[in-house]
């Protein structure tokens, strides 16, 4: 008998993953390289004994809401309460809503190559159709040419990661304000994907008004600590946020999800001072990268893009798994032939990579 078939827009797209390696140092997710506060996990805990469990969770998670609109109101000009934040289980979520939303069939969205893969892969499994443009050579938006592809095509969203994954540059004030201009005129939303904001010197949360069409989306994955939680959140104008919360699913986000994102909100202090040192972690690697035979790219994130110039990067891969030591393979992006990306973890297992690396390279 025939089996059942999975629509022919499917056989394209393939998934997105990470290998998942039991080595010594694994730097190549960008996760959090510690975990959150102690008092965070026995709060959590604690409070875990006071949830309802026969009970469905608070469907509008609005406490939840409100914290979030409390601790990003600092970077925002607008006045954001709970009906200007969404909630999703990862910020892979809000990527999906928005698409069902304002993507489909006859709809199209906007990419900026290379970039962070799961854009593409979202849209293409809502039906949506991908509007890629290329960057320049040095990875730098190509605005001009993005703002004509706007204007040719009218795509219903937008996408642009700030700072971009892999290549860990970001977008100043102006080429946003530029593509906001360029989103609005066709009628377009514009999501700036900043799942990596909290590492760089600014944030599109101040652009976010009630009547431009922009979207802002980060995650507690990263600098909260909680990539094993799988919560993130957007900050936008109410009328989208409103119309994107008609496609989540009922209940979707748990209760156990909405107490740990309230408790690790009272843990901000903590928070940045994680930030603040993996960006010191992250300038003395790609100070020792400076004395390498690699190119890399500076980055606002907890991660960095380089290049190996005098050995393959697939073999610099290969070498470094033998020595327990796990990066990201970036190959497989358009444009990054040879290219690696290493997230940047505690001081030791920085160490132990930059040192293990060095071998790699020495021994050509």
């Amino acid at each position: 008998m025939p089996r059942p078939t999975p629509r022919e827009s499917l056989g394209l797209t393939a998934g997105y993953h990470s290998p998942q390696v039991d080595v010594r140092v694994r730097l190549n997710t960008n996760e959090a390289p510690e975990p959150p506060p102690v008092e965070f996990v026995e709060e959590l805990t604690a409070a875990i004994a006071d949830v309802a469990w026969n009970r469905y969770p608070d469907r509008a998670a609005r406490p939840l809401r409100q914290k979030i609109a409390a601790s990003e109101q600092a970077l925002a000009t607008l006045t954001i309460d709970r009906a200007n934040v969404l909630v999703a289980n990862g910020s892979n979520e809000v990527l999906q809503s928005v698409c069902l939303t304002y993507g489909g069939p006859g709809r199209s969205v906007l990419t900026i190559e290379p970039t962070y893969q799961l854009h593409s892969h979202i849209a293409r499994i809502t039906g949506t159709d991908v509007v890629q443009v290329e960057r320049n050579v040095d990875f730098s938006i190509d605005l001009p040419a993005v703002v004509r592809a706007i204007g040719e095509r009218s795509p219903s969203v937008v996408f642009v990661c700030s700072p971009n994954n892999p290549t860990g540059l970001i977008e100043d004030e102006a080429t946003i304000r530029a593509l906001l201009d360029a989103a609005e005129n066709v009628g377009a939303l514009l999501v700036v994907d900043e799942a990596y904001g909290q590492f760089a010197r600014w944030s599109s949360l101040s652009l976010v008004d009630e009547d431009r069409p922009i979207l802002v989306s980060r995650t507690f994955s990263k600098t909260w600590s909680m990539a094993g939680l799988r919560l993130g959140y957007a900050i936008g104008p109410r009328w989208a946020i409103e119309a994107i919360e008609a496609v989540l699913l009922p209940y979707h986000l748990d209760a156990v999800k909405q107490l740990a994102g309230e408790l690790a909100l009272d843990h901000g202090d903590a928070m940045v001072r994680r930030v603040a040192s993996l960006v010191e972690e992250r300038g003395r690697i790609m100070e020792a990268f400076s004395d390498m035979p690699l190119e890399f790219w500076p980055s606002e994130s907890n991660f960095i893009l380089f290049r190996p110039t005098s050995i393959d990067g697939d073999r610099v891969w290969h070498d470094l798994v033998d020595r327990s030591v796990m990066i990201r393979n970036c190959a497989g992006w358009d444009r990054l032939d040879g290219c690696l990306r290493v997230t940047v973890g505690t001081a030791a297992e920085n160490n132990e990579f930059l040192a293990q690396l060095r071998d790699v390279l020495n021994a050509g």
